[in-house]
């Protein structure tokens, strides 16, 4: 049996190169794609992110990538979107202004809290906690701890499409799913074991 692959898509904002290493790991190959046109041979996709909301969707429409994401998505392929991916996913974003993303995710990003003496961006490990069963949790706990980087929360405003929840001055929306779409605020590559089970397991969803 052939390894599965998985496309990276390439836009320019995103940590590639710890993102196919750890694909790798897990035993999949992962595939960059920074053409349009080559999204709609895979099955499934994770779109990575680090950067500026504005800046990221301005590459995704301006390379095209941005239709060939919404054909891709309306057709039932699964896509993973990672940090400012999970992000970019949604809605529209506050982020430096108002921004439209992509629509996927009934759901809205919104600046971390600053009082409390709380330092943002949020750096470094966090727990996440389950707020349901689902494939992509198989084989690890509830309470588990991943890597952190950002500084702006995902909001949801359907509460069914919150898989897990973390908390940094407030709760917020640290795993996130509607149909076919994923999400994952923190850098599951970034995350050890726990972050490459959570791999594992997108790729093993049906």
């Amino acid at each position: 049996m052939t390894n599965p692959s998985v496309a990276i898509i390439d836009y320019g904002m995103g940590n590639i190169r710890s993102v196919l290493n750890a694909f790798e790991e897990v035993g999949a190959a992962g595939v960059l794609v920074d053409n349009p046109e080559n999204l709609g041979s895979f099955e499934k996709a994770i779109l990575p992110g680090v950067g500026a909301f504005k800046e990221a969707m301005e590459n995704l429409d301006e390379s095209g990538m941005t239709a060939a994401l919404n054909t891709y998505v309306s057709k039932g392929n699964q896509l993973l979107g990672v940090c400012l991916g999970m992000q970019l996913i949604c809605l529209d974003s506050e982020e430096d202004g108002f921004h439209e993303g992509l629509g996927y995710l009934n759901a809205h990003v919104v600046p971390l809290p600053r009082e409390a003496g709380l330092k943002v961006p949020h750096m470094g490990w966090n727990a996440i906690e389950f707020r349901c069963e689902h494939a992509v949790f198989s084989d690890v706990e509830s309470g588990s701890d991943v890597y952190f980087v950002h500084s702006y929360r995902v909001k949801c405003e359907d509460e069914s499409d919150v898989l897990a929840t973390s908390n940094y001055g407030v709760p917020f929306d640290s795993i996130v799913a509607s149909g076919n779409v994923l999400g994952m605020q923190f850098h599951p590559e970034k995350s050890q074991g726990v972050g490459l089970q959570l791999l594992r397991n997108f790729i093993s969803l049906k």
